[in-house]
């Protein structure tokens, strides 16, 4: 993973994104004990709400921040986004009722809508080799690790001699930092359409690319199973640890870098992995593990019983690392589906749409686990994970190929795409992605 960060711009980025992560980090465990102080018990419920908001932001207004942004300097949009969320990370710690967590919220995560499509959507343009941005991905999978990882641990040092209060000026500090790092860099423009399109296309075209695209679709529904085990991790980690374990809050930094360390065992793993395995062959299983494995800890945490405080870190760590290889290929999917002028929106539509799953299981987690018990809520959710990966197996066949063959009938003899593949006839193959040209999916009309 050196050689991706021998690119210095990417470098800048990377110690951007780090930092910003490691700001967020130590919000998120600062969160999670402010929920706790102001609602007790009912933190889960509390936390899911809010990241149920949070998911709200990221679906409604996603779509809509990347069509206004797409003729916006790309580092511009960054900046700004990063100075909008110290300014709202600034307000947390003066937090006294559960709604304004709920607002803060909104406001910090509509900014945060508007800066990750772009940045993601940058690294393919910065590191145009594909083994070079196969290491990125990997190595942005380890810096969200960093915030499961590093920051528990480090929130739990600083909670040795300071209020958890405290922890949100870090987050401002993350984010004023990554702001002055992406000042820095000289990125690339982004590419543009020929054509200029309308507001209304620009809106959509990212999501009708998507949802066209059978690989797409089965990313999709892997996702929601990624989302069903990590919201109840996220959410319910905190009652577990404080009410059913009846441990302090340093505690609850262990088990969060229990599960960022196997999460960032496996990004360290996946590129060399990646080069010999098709991306299906390695999300779909982990998929399929990641399921049964949240199943075996709700038999083991039935009624009133729990599993010893080591079978629950390593039951923690294990599915981090299958989270991990369930997510982090999903940016080589990406990359591979959309031309360079598309990948802004192509990336906002998986910003948009892998959220919406974390819209439908963070409530679950939160509210199911307060009515019926933890351990209905990771059966419930565990359900829902079944249903995802049955969903990708029937929408990513097994067989799937890049370069498909197809045909044009309705295309003149003379259009550029045509005399592109002169001599191959109306039937030629080529990589298939969705564009202009090439609006269906062959094998579906």
């Amino acid at each position: 993973m050196i050689r991706a960060l021998s690119n210095r711009t990417y470098a800048t980025l990377f110690t951007a994104q780090v930092v910003a992560l490691l700001g967020t980090g130590l919000m998120t465990i600062a969160l999670s004990l402010l929920a706790y102080d102001l609602a007790g018990d009912a933190a889960g419920a509390v936390l899911g709400t809010a990241f149920t908001i949070k998911m709200l932001a990221y679906v409604g207004l996603s779509p809509v921040l990347a069509a206004i942004a797409e003729r916006l300097p790309r580092k511009a949009v960054m900046i700004g986004a990063d100075l909008v969320r110290a300014a709202v990370a600034l307000a947390l710690p003066f937090v006294s009722e559960v709604w304004q967590i709920y607002v803060l919220i909104f406001l910090l995560q509509t900014a945060s809508a508007s800066f990750t499509p772009v940045f993601q959507a940058t690294i393919p343009d910065v590191l145009t080799d594909e083994d070079e941005y196969t290491q990125a991905l990997s190595l942005s999978r380890l810096a969200y690790d960093l915030e499961n990882l590093l920051s528990p641990s480090l929130a739990a040092l600083l909670l040795l001699v300071i209020s958890f209060h405290g922890l949100f000026v870090g987050t401002v500090v993350g984010f004023l930092v990554s702001a002055a790092l992406v000042a820095q860099t000289s990125l690339p423009r982004s590419a543009q359409s020929a054509e200029k399109r309308p507001f209304r296309e620009r809106l959509t075209r990212g999501s009708r690319i998507y949802l066209a695209t059978p690989r797409l679709r089965g990313l999709l529904a892997l996702n929601l199973t990624a989302a069903a085990i990590g919201a109840f991790v996220l959410v319910n980690s905190v009652v577990l640890v404080r009410a059913e374990y009846g441990l302090g809050e340093r505690a609850l930094g262990v088990a969060m870098a229990a599960f960022g360390g196997g999460s960032m065992l496996a990004a360290i793993l996946l590129p060399r992995v990646l080069r010999r395995v098709r991306e299906r062959d390695v999300m779909v299983p982990s998929a399929i593990a990641l399921t049964a494995l949240a199943f075996v800890f709700a038999a083991l945490s039935w009624g009133a019983s729990l599993p010893a405080w080591g079978v629950f870190l390593t039951i923690w760590a294990l599915i981090g690392a299958l989270y991990s290889a369930i997510l982090t290929p999903s940016g080589r999917l990406l990359r591979i589906s959309a031309h360079s002028e598309d990948r802004p929106a192509i990336f906002a539509a998986q910003f948009a749409l892998s959220h919406a799953c974390w819209l439908v299981t963070y409530p679950l987690a939160g509210w199911v686990g307060k009515a019926a018990g933890l351990s209905v809520s990771l059966l419930v959710l565990g359900g829902l994970g079944v249903f995802g990966v049955l969903a990708a197996i029937r929408f990513w066949p097994a067989n799937a190929e890049r370069i498909v063959e197809h045909s044009h009938p309705h295309l003149p003899s003379d259009h550029p795409h045509m005399k592109a593949y002169l001599g191959q006839g109306q039937n030629h193959a080529h990589a298939f992605i969705i564009d202009d040209e090439h609006k269906v999916w062959p094998t579906h009309g």
